[in-house]
């Protein structure tokens, strides 16, 4: 029995170590004064933190941890599964402990923040995310998250001179008075993207729901393409259901930059790019998802097979040599970029650089890949090409003699 205690000891010892969520409390200067300067924090770390040292991660701020966090969290590992986000570092605040949401969020009659919403404000900006960056790997992609007035709240960190957020997440916000005469002054001014999510449905009050959508028709009308927007209706939901529905709808809105190219994406930003321009499309959206959301991706197979028509079809194939080393780069074990490089000496002519490269790319095909009968047939064609030319015919075995006359009406 003795024995068995100790292990099931040791067993709590060991989860409790390696947990993704944890606890920790941050004394706060800013908070000074107020009714509580040490603040609880829930913190998610994702389970490949500790595989790879040098990987940095996106930071999400959950206000009203107690309602909100396990949803953010759920969500966000649900949606860095699926592909369609990165893996997220998620730090809640415990607002609810003693009331502190209240304090920690109010604002005068001028819609401006009070002196103790001031000091809240500066512990997050001054206080909290400098030591969550000193504390974990964080990649500079920054989201917060809030309901009703902590959403509210969460707004006044866009409308300051430089963002400290990239993405906004508004859930049933209770809006102050006179905030979109703070959207106005701003929003038309952001030159680096800004991330806003809002929804609002019949569960809210005629007077909240009002002022939500007055917000929405603000916000909506701003011609600027850094400020990208998204606002949901749930009608037939409830207060808090509307929870759970809007945190995955603001995910797929945030993070649709990180997710393969959609259908929607490829007819908006891609279909009309010249080859040159489709390549670069596709190089760049990597280089961005690495640098803000420190995801070390390699371009995904299918956001490359998304521009391969492109390639193909525009220019007269003069691309294709381009797109094979792209692929080269990203995917050298894989014998696709040779085959683009030999498609393109083909149809150039330059049959000895294309039996190069299809012998090149036919090497990295195993032994027993059921594909590589039909792979070596760019091998076996190029050299019948050049046995032809060898043998005084053209590439494709007629001969120059027989042809001459052939179509002029000799």
């Amino acid at each position: 029995m003795k024995k068995l205690i100790s292990q099931v000891f040791f067993l709590f010892i060991s989860v409790f170590a390696f947990s993704q969520v944890h606890y920790e409390t941050l004394k706060s200067a800013s908070l000074a004064g107020e009714i509580n300067t040490d603040r609880t924090l829930k913190i998610y770390i994702p389970e490949s933190y500790k595989q790879d040292s040098s990987r940095v991660y996106p930071l999400a701020i959950v206000l009203d941890a107690e309602y909100l966090f396990d949803i953010y969290v759920a969500n966000a590992k649900l949606f860095a599964a699926k592909d369609k986000a990165p893996e997220q570092i998620v730090v809640g605040i415990m607002q609810n402990q003693r009331n502190e949401r209240t304090i920690d969020c109010e604002t005068d009659a001028n819609s401006m923040l009070t002196e103790s919403s001031s000091k809240f404000y500066k512990f997050i900006r001054n206080e909290l995310i400098n030591y969550i960056e000193d504390s974990y790997r964080i990649s500079p992609f920054r989201t917060i998250v809030g309901n009703t007035i902590t959403a509210n709240f969460a707004n006044y960190f866009l409308v300051e001179e430089v963002p400290v957020f990239n993405a906004y997440i508004n859930i049933n916000p209770s809006y102050a008075q006179d905030i979109a005469e703070l959207f106005r002054g701003k929003v038309p001014t952001l030159t680096n993207n800004i991330y806003y999510y809002l929804n609002t449905g019949k569960y809210n009050t005629e007077e909240k729901d009002k002022s939500i959508e007055d917000i929405y028709y603000v916000l909506k009308n701003f011609e600027n393409e850094h400020f990208k927007f998204k606002y949901d209706r749930f009608d037939n939901s409830t207060v808090t259901a509307a929870m759970g529905q809007a945190i995955p709808g603001a995910l797929a809105h945030i993070f649709d930059m990180y997710s393969s190219i959609s259908k929607e994406e490829y007819e908006q930003n891609v279909a009309d790019l010249s080859p040159a321009e489709a390549i670069e499309y596709v190089e760049k959206k990597y280089v961005e998802i690495q640098y803000l959301f420190g995801a070390n991706l390699k371009i995904r197979q299918r956001d490359i097979f998304a521009i391969e028509s492109i390639i193909l079809d525009k220019e007269d194939g003069a691309y294709l040599e381009e797109f094979g080393k792209m692929i080269n780069r990203v995917y050298p074990e894989s014998p696709i970029g040779d085959y683009y490089i030999g498609q393109y000496y083909e149809i150039g002519n330059d049959f000895k650089k294309a039996l190069k490269y299809y012998k090149n790319g036919f090497a990295k095909i195993s032994s027993d890949d059921p594909n590589g009968d039909g792979y070596y047939q760019n091998v076996e064609r190029v050299m019948t090409k050049i046995k032809n030319i060898k043998n005084g015919l053209y590439p494709d075995g007629e001969n120059p003699e027989e042809m001459e006359g052939e179509g002029t009406g000799e």
